[in-house]
């Protein structure tokens, strides 16, 4: 299943460092296993949303007739046991006028659909020559008819564009629902066209994406060499400052004023000397060349969900822990 798939995946590459981007700018160093177990933790939201709305759908509506119920002897709850639904609708009307649970399932597969081309985005920039991280597999890309050296990620892409198609299966039943008088009417038959693609299409994608992911190959170095450009521990050498007693306000704007004269200089941190951090705060002494290293910039981020080296042994151990519970994992 996905989520197995992206856990191990993350565990084989633990000790892979990783730019992190905030507006598609460079932020943070970050372990790459931390990036790719944010999606992990999507689909786990996603799966309990399904199985929450798996509630409202398990619910017998037989029995209500057209929408008044019937005069005929019936017993609507030992229909229910002999069906093992644990519910029966109460409302004759509403019952045969309801198609909540198709748009709560619809709400719930345009989630999973939106985390899935959140992960086809950063897949397609990161295959991208202008990134050069990963490199997708042939079996889920294609060439150009024109141009020999193009390696286009075709799963990805289409994967984004599947997501559109399932906001409209539920953006359509949703205007088809808005103005339904009580009780039945014929749109309703509308239904089944939204539900069953969106079905159609998550069913695809998830059988598809684990083996992509899988099969996708890590280029370290290059994400190594993106992460140490720029000025990648400003927010660690803010922190060194405040753990001396410096509010943040004030240690922020120090950094700044640090970043400032590396600009001006053509430097970068590792370029400067002691003295020139001594000219921003007297505070900085010599154990600030650890503190803008690389490996520490990430491994100092402890907090609990945060990317530092045994936080993320301890995200690893909870995800094991949630897939090994025995509950029904979202593509099998």
């Amino acid at each position: 299943n996905f989520q197995r798939v992206i856990l191990e995946f993350a565990e084989k590459n633990r000790q892979v460092i990783l730019p992190g981007y905030t507006h598609l700018q460079y932020a943070q160093p970050v372990f790459f296993s931390h990036h790719l177990l944010a999606y992990f933790w999507m689909l786990e939201r996603d799966k309990l949303r399904l199985k929450d709305c798996y509630v409202r759908v398990n619910v017998l509506p037989l029995g209500v007739g057209a929408l008044a119920g019937t005069s005929l002897p019936i017993d609507r709850a030992y229909v229910a046991r002999l069906l093992n639904f644990p519910l029966i609708t109460e409302n004759s009307m509403d019952t045969v006028s309801d198609r909540d649970y198709v748009l709560e399932f619809l709400c719930c597969v345009a989630l999973l659909m939106m985390h899935l081309s959140r992960l086809s985005e950063d897949l397609i920039l990161w295959s991208s020559p202008a990134f050069s991280f990963v490199e997708i597999s042939d079996a889920f890309t294609t060439g150009s008819s024109l141009m020999p050296q193009k390696k286009n990620p075709d799963v990805a892409e289409l994967t984004r564009a599947k997501t559109a198609r399932v906001y409209g299966d539920l953006f359509s039943l949703l205007a088809t629902m808005k103005a339904l008088p009580l009780s039945y009417n014929r749109d309703l038959q509308e239904d089944k066209s939204s539900l069953f693609e969106a079905v159609k299409i998550i069913k695809q994608c998830l059988k598809l994406y684990p083996r992509m992911i899988g099969k996708m190959k890590l280029k370290h170095e290059n994400m190594r060499k993106q992460a140490q450009k720029g000025f990648f521990a400003a927010t660690d050498l803010a922190d060194y400052l405040v753990e001396k007693g410096v509010p943040f306000r004030e240690a922020h704007g120090m950094v700044g004023k640090l970043v400032k004269h590396c600009l001006k200089e053509n430097k970068s941190f590792e370029d400067l000397a002691l003295k020139d951090y001594q000219k921003i705060s007297s505070l900085f002494e010599a154990n600030v060349f650890q503190r803008i290293k690389l490996e520490e910039s990430v491994f100092n981020k402890e907090s609990t969900g945060g990317t530092g080296k045994k936080s993320l042994a301890r995200q690893i151990k909870l995800a094991r822990e949630k897939l090994e519970e025995g509950e029904n994992p979202i593509a099998s």
